[in-house]
């Protein structure tokens, strides 16, 4: 694997439970690093030696402010590039998120990847984004939008919000979107599905890693455990063609998944994320070191 990309699942909690959110981030969830979890995580990514920029997400990591700033200075530190995702919960007015963002600018090489649309508010632009873009330029930090399509709504997504471009991506049926938003959604036939559109598998450049020190190449498919072996030697390691669950995916996508274990399906799913979901869940049980952890699928306690 070349790795590119660190993905912190910093916290599964989060204050909203989005109907599109792919890890089931809830007020109820639990679980978020600690500092010494983070490090290593860092010092093994730093080892491999192709590892170039590290994300901060959730959940929601602005509800664990110092671990997630520290995570920040130890990251740039080490010349890793950057990016936060967020919803803005804490951008309550302009100068308010000022004082939020300060001591992450004063890091530097840092990207602001904010959320807004009809998850997170009744309109594509929230105004806790527009408080939070405002005071990214009054701090001359790199900032943009995520926003995801609606399913239905006639209403069309800005190309800018406060000045920052807003990055409109596909509605993905997986997570809590796989249980909320597919009975009106029109489907088509599971043959169809022979190609994971979101990651390439043989040519993996990024994982997300989760507080029980799972490492994702997709959320719910972990290849590894960072706390039980070294996060370097699950990369370098790292053959999706000898992984039950991968070598179908890449050979021929999730149907090729379903075809592989001869699961009951329906015709027809919303899309691939959809059937590789449905197709996941049966064999929980049968895989349960990789089909991880039940937070991703909705086991919540």
């Amino acid at each position: 694997m070349n790795l590119k990309g660190v993905h912190f699942l910093l916290t599964y909690r989060c204050d909203l439970e989005c109907d599109h959110c792919f890890v089931w981030g809830s007020p109820k969830a639990k679980g978020v690093f600690t500092l010494k979890q983070i490090r290593n995580i860092l010092t093994e990514s730093k080892k491999l030696g192709t590892v170039n920029y590290v994300a901060i997400e959730g959940g929601e990591p602005f509800l664990y402010y110092p671990i997630m700033v520290k995570t920040v200075e130890e990251a740039v530190n080490l010349g890793f590039h950057v990016e936060i995702l967020s919803n803005c919960y804490w951008a309550t007015c302009p100068e308010d998120a000022v004082e939020w963002l300060i001591p992450i600018a004063k890091a530097k090489n840092i990207e602001l990847s904010l959320s807004s649309d009809f998850y997170h508010g009744e309109s594509w632009e929230t105004a806790e984004v527009k408080n939070a873009v405002k005071a990214a330029n009054a701090l001359n930090m790199k900032v943009g939008i995520l926003a995801v399509k609606y399913p239905n709504t006639e209403v069309p997504c800005p190309n800018e919000i406060e000045g920052a471009k807003v990055d409109l991506s596909e509605l993905m049926y997986k997570g809590r979107a796989f249980s909320e938003l597919t009975e009106k959604v029109t489907k088509k036939p599971w043959r169809e599905f022979t190609k994971c559109p979101y990651e390439n598998f043989s040519k993996q450049e990024r994982v997300h890693i989760d507080p029980l020190g799972h490492v994702h190449v997709c959320q719910g498919i972990s290849i590894g455990n960072a706390w039980q072996k070294p996060f370097s030697k699950i990369i370098e390691e790292y053959n999706p063609s000898e992984n039950p669950i991968l070598e179908p995916l890449v050979r021929g996508g999730p149907a090729a998944l379903v075809e592989k274990f001869n699961l009951p399906h329906d015709e027809v799913y919303a899309d691939a994320c959809h059937l590789c979901c449905a197709a996941r869940l049966m064999l929980r049980n049968k895989y349960p070191d990789i089909l991880v952890p039940d937070q991703m699928y909705g086991e919540l306690e």
